[in-house]
Order: C-alpha cells, then sequence, then structure tokens
C-alpha cells in the first residue's frame, strides 16, 4: 500500500477552496490542506468540507498562539462535524514577531507553551465528551468554566488528530510526546532530519501515552512540464527558502551544513526588506538540499530516495502555480515509489 500523498489548497489569490478541494478530491489525493497566509484556514476547509465527501482536511498549518485553545477547540470540534470525521488539526507556533506585533498576543517559552496548549485542548474536548468538570490549569492558560449552554452537542466522530509542526529539537519533542503526529516542516532538509530530528522525535515518542502517531511531510518541489517552467519554480522556491533561511529561529538547520553565514546575512538583508537580494543569496547547492528541483517524475524519485522510509504521508509544497497535470505526475510517480 502506498504511502499518503496529498496537496494544499492555494494559498494566494482569491481561488475558490470548494472547487479546489473538490478537483483534489476527484484527482485521487488524499487530503487537502489550507495554510494560514492572506486567509484563515479554519473558514477555507469549513467551505471545502461541503464541497467533498472522501478527502482528509487539515490545517497545515493554523497558528495557535493567535487563539485561545477554548477558541481552536470549538473550531476544530465544529470542523470535525461537518466533515463526518476528515479534519485534522495542523498547529503551528509562528514566530514571536508575528505573535506580538501582527496578532497582539502573548509569546513566551513556545515549546512549553505549545505542549501545554495541546494538553489544553484535550481537557476541553473530554470535558464536552464525557460531561465532566472542565479543570484545566497550566502556567499558559487555564479553562475552568464550561456551562451546558455553551457545551457543544456529541457528534459521534471523535475528536480529531492533532499535528504539531516543528523544526527545532524542542518542538519536535513536543509533538512526539502530545501529538497525534508531527508536521515536518518545509523547511528541512534531509541531513538536518535524519541527524537531529529524528532523535528528538524519539525522546518525545518515548513520554507519550499515544499508541498511533503519523510523521507528514511538507518538502518543496520545484518541478514543471519544460525547462522554463522548472526554471520558474526553483527561482519561486529559492525566494520561499530565504524567506524561512532569515528566521533565527531556524538558523539551526542552516548551520548543520555550515551556512549559518547565509542565515545572518538573509536576516539582515530581511530587515533590509531587500527581497530580491535574499532570493539571489540561497545558490543552487542550498536549493537542492531543501527542494526536489526537475520534471515532476525526477522530483518525485527525489523525495522517495530522502523520505520514503520517515514519512508516513506526503503534502506537495509548492509556492508558485503548478499545473494540476504536473502535480498528478508528481504524485503519482510517488505512489508507485513508495
Amino acid at each position: 500500500m502506498s504511502v499518503p500523498v496529498d496537496t494544499a489548497l492555494p494559498i494566494k489569490g482569491g481561488a475558490d477552496p470548494a472547487a479546489a478541494a473538490r478537483t483534489a478530491e476527484e484527482a485521487g489525493y488524499d487530503a487537502v490542506w489550507a495554510s494560514e497566509l492572506d486567509r484563515d484556514p479554519f473558514l477555507q476547509l469549513a467551505v471545502a468540507s461541503t464541497a467533498t465527501e472522501r478527502i482528509g482536511l487539515g490545517t497545515g498549518i493554523a497558528v495557535a498562539f493567535a487563539r485561545s485553545p477554548m477558541n481552536v477547540a470549538s473550531m476544530a470540534h465544529d470542523l470535525q462535524r461537518l466533515s463526518r470525521g476528515r479534519f485534522m488539526l495542523g498547529l503551528g507556533t509562528q514566530v514571536r514577531a508575528h505573535i506580538t506585533r501582527r496578532f497582539s498576543m502573548p509569546w513566551s517559552e513556545p515549546a512549553a507553551r505549545m505542549r501545554e496548549y495541546v494538553l489544553a485542548l484535550r481537557a476541553i474536548w473530554s470535558a464536552w465528551e464525557t460531561g465532566e468538570r472542565l479543570a484545566f490549569e497550566g502556567r499558559f492558560y487555564t479553562h475552568t468554566l464550561m456551562t451546558p449552554m455553551f457545551t457543544p452537542a456529541p457528534h459521534g466522530h471523535g475528536t480529531p488528530p492533532v499535528v504539531v509542526a516543528a523544526v527545532g529539537d524542542l518542538m519536535t519533542e513536543v509533538a512526539g510526546e502530545v501529538g497525534d503526529g508531527v508536521l515536518f516542516h518545509s523547511f528541512l532538509t534531509e541531513r538536518y532530519l535524519r541527524e537531529h530530528t529524528l532523535a528528538a522525535l524519539r525522546r518525545g515518542r518515548e513520554k507519550s501515552p499515544r499508541p498511533e502517531f503519523q510523521r507528514v511531510g511538507g518538502p518543496f518541489v520545484a518541478t514543471g512540464t519544460t525547462p522554463e517552467e522548472i526554471s520558474a519554480a526553483a527561482e519561486a522556491t529559492r525566494s520561499q527558502i530565504a524567506f524561512y533561511a532569515s528566521t533565527p529561529s531556524y538558523r539551526p538547520v542552516l548551520e548543520a551544513h555550515g551556512w549559518g553565514g547565509l542565515g545572518e546575512r538573509l536576516h539582515a538583508l530581511s530587515r533590509a526588506g531587500d527581497w530580491k537580494a535574499m532570493t539571489a543569496a540561497v545558490d543552487d547547492e542550498v536549493l537542492h538540499e531543501f527542494a526536489a528541483v526537475g520534471p515532476p517524475e525526477k522530483a518525485a524519485e527525489i523525495l522517495a530516495a530522502r523520505y520514503a522510509d520517515v514519512f508516513d504521508r506526503f503534502t506537495l509544497v509548492t509556492p508558485y502555480d503548478l499545473d494540476e497535470a504536473a502535480r498528478a505526475r508528481v504524485a503519482a510517480r510517488l505512489r508507485e515509489l513508495t
């Protein structure tokens, strides 16, 4: 049986999430994920859930710290009901500047806060399911009030799996301990995954009482049907890599390859707003470490060689417009190889 292969809803513009999800379902993808960039992922999936019957629906990711656990528990419960059990709650932290300056929310100890956040979600869902008193008191979140008026009715589909996005060791360990899965960030190389991430994940799993766990990978893919399309895809992917690499919290991935200086340079360029120079700073060596580059079948072969023994499901991440036929060719070859 092949590894599930997922896709993503369009991340920019006015694309209809219902139509996009329906197209993905008809194309045979196992799930579709909605990102939180310029649109709310929960709203996108609420629309998508009404237009589909089979395909899984996941937030990839929703920004946890921009919302309270009660807000997210409620939205996730609604989406699990609307989708009849097809929803997956993917959570990420974002970074300090966005949480404090864009969302005007508190930031501290992100790994410890995320651990408590997931435990708070589970406590809320348990209170709704069992009728027991809600009594969650932690360092960051307290939920001790739930009256019948505000308790949602059971829907019979269980609680959605919680998949925690992670890059660094501490967050990866948290994902392994309290999550139902880990969503490996696209800003990840095979070397860093095998030399650092998997060991942290094992430490977390050793502390977890949850027997089932899924490793979800979303590596970059730069592909197309002509050399010109592949070149344009590679340029767009360089830009995305540069954006992530400019973030100091992601620096350990670069340092594993001896590229710490690149991270410092990109951070300085980002502060200056020189996005064009940032893209140009990502050379071919860096690009090919982070992305599978080439025609659809070749890109799929690169993904399988790097990650088939690690990922339990793949999401094809393409930070540019990709022809659906080309995307389907990547997915088909990846299924053959896994």
